[in-house]
């Protein structure tokens, strides 16, 4: 009965949480054309600037992360993805932000604890609550010195975590920016109930687990092939490369489940008005047309309970998985960047 459930949810689950991307050793030209932002970009013609990929050790824990370091910047972007955390997905997004900043900020992402390659931890488990601590430790700890101002920039429960890192150091946050925000349940989707049901099981999270680590004993090129084919057939190759490395490990997969089997108690309260309306100057939502995780009727919500807060719709269909293709990566980038431009020259 386990196992035909957890065959049976495998692909619901893997196309629920792998929305995400990542790098590439590859590049071509990606040109990215929107009407609404009246903006016709070819990044790709000209050499980018790598990101820096190395590991940090925050309050003990071995962390990934990725960062750019402009040469005389005035603002430090701090990126915090969603679930699962694996920085490597948003390597092209954070490339992307940078050069479109034209070099005015440093740009930092940092993974979530164990959703590592290696496992560092041990098999420990991290809950939402310990992942807020770990990000706001990153802050104490390597930007404690830092004088710059930080544009906090979440991905689906990373803009949960970024408010209450906001929350937590609000002398040193300029501005706030949710993409595709994951702030509450929603009741009508199918893909969170089948999500939390696995995920608040012992048993099937480990069987799913085992499950999905036990492709990672395939030959490399017969994994990639399979995500590919199953998951991937219009992600880049970055977002491929990803979640062969990641996902198939079993620490990771556990403490994705773990982290969602958290976020769906803590998300039983409403997200801080108060605290949105008192600053709501300093934050910005990007929202989907179709997304189950973000739906329109939350952005409905923020603008009744804080009206005149800088909300938009993404309608170009790169969806809440913006980061597994590169134009999702380039698109969300830009918006990112214009809305990070108009706040400085305010």
């Amino acid at each position: 009965m386990v196992v035909k459930l957890v065959s049976c949810s495998a692909p619901t689950l893997s196309h629920s949480l792998l929305f995400l991307s990542s790098t590439s050793r590859t590049r071509f030209s990606v040109k990215c054309f929107s009407k609404d932002m009246g903006v016709e970009t070819n990044l790709l013609a000209n050499a980018k600037k790598r990101a820096d990929f190395r590991l940090c050790n925050v309050s003990s824990y071995t962390s990934e992360i990725l960062e750019i370091q402009a040469d005389t910047p005035s603002l430090h972007v701090l990126f915090v993805p969603g679930n699962p955390g694996v920085i490597l997905f948003y390597k092209d997004f954070v490339e992307y932000l940078f050069e479109l900043l034209g070099g005015i900020a440093s740009v930092t992402a940092i993974g979530n604890v164990s959703h590592t390659k290696k496992n560092w931890e041990h098999g420990r488990l991290f809950s939402l609550q310990e992942q807020i601590d770990h990000k706001v430790d990153f802050i104490r700890e390597e930007l404690k010195n830092s004088e710059i101002p930080i544009v906090l920039i979440g991905h689906s429960i990373g803009s949960y975590i970024s408010i209450e890192m906001f929350k937590r150091s609000p002398e040193k946050v300029k501005y706030c920016i949710g993409l595709y925000p994951f702030l509450t349940l929603n009741p009508h989707s199918e893909k969170q109930i089948v999500i939390g049901k696995i995920a608040e099981s012992r048993i099937l999270s480990a069987a799913l687990s085992y499950l999905i680590a036990s492709l990672g004993l395939l030959p490399a090129w017969a994994l990639r092939f399979i995500v590919r084919k199953s998951l991937g057939k219009s992600w880049s190759a970055n977002a491929v490369e990803a979640t062969c490395s990641h996902l198939s490990q079993y620490h990771t997969m556990r403490n994705v489940l773990y982290m969602a089997m958290t976020e769906f108690g803590e998300f039983s309260e409403a997200p801080d008005w108060t605290f949105i309306r008192e600053r709501k100057a300093q934050f910005a939502f990007l929202f989907g047309d179709d997304d189950h995780w973000a739906p329109l009727q939350v952005l409905e919500e923020i603008s009744e309970q804080v009206p005149g807060i800088v909300t938009a719709i993404e309608r170009e269909n790169h969806t809440h998985g913006f980061c597994c293709t590169e134009a999702g990566s380039l698109w969300v980038a830009q918006h990112v960047a214009n809305l990070i431009k108009n706040q400085t020259y305010k």
